[in-house]
């Protein structure tokens, strides 16, 4: 989709690959771009913690301080809460549709599923994130 002359994918953005690693082949560091860019900087939100960014000390949701805790609903909604506010936060490239925590399959195992619009086209996407709480 174009939008005054600019690309959807220009519009997302671009940046180094999540994790960032060389290439085996080629040993060169990639670039992802677009829908795929946006999808790795929701996962890097959720990944991190605040205060491991020496200059976004608030920046990331936190999901960590759950390690050990019970899975119950009351653990599952604080992580919903917590990945709402950090997106809402963070990614101002989508517009956040739904989040559900739902237990997984191991006791141990919480599944946040994210749905999401890109904002430049409404086009809409989602991510599984899996967070072991023990």
């Amino acid at each position: 989709m174009k939008r005054r002359g600019t690309s959807l994918t220009a519009m997302l953005g671009k940046g180094w690959n999540f994790p960032a690693l060389p290439d085996l082949n080629d040993r060169q560091l990639h670039y992802a771009e677009g829908v795929d860019k946006v999808r790795q900087s929701i996962w890097i939100i959720l990944e991190t913690e605040p205060g491991e960014r020496i200059m976004r000390p608030d920046f990331g949701c936190g999901l960590r301080r759950y390690l050990m805790k019970p899975n119950t609903s009351a653990t599952r909604a604080l992580i919903k809460r917590d990945v709402e506010q950090a997106l809402a936060t963070w990614e101002p490239r989508i517009s956040l549709q739904q989040v559900e925590v739902t237990p997984g399959d191991d006791p141990a195992m919480v599944l946040i599923h994210i749905q999401y619009a890109h904002v430049p086209n409404n086009s809409p996407a989602n991510l599984v994130y899996p967070l072991y709480l023990e």
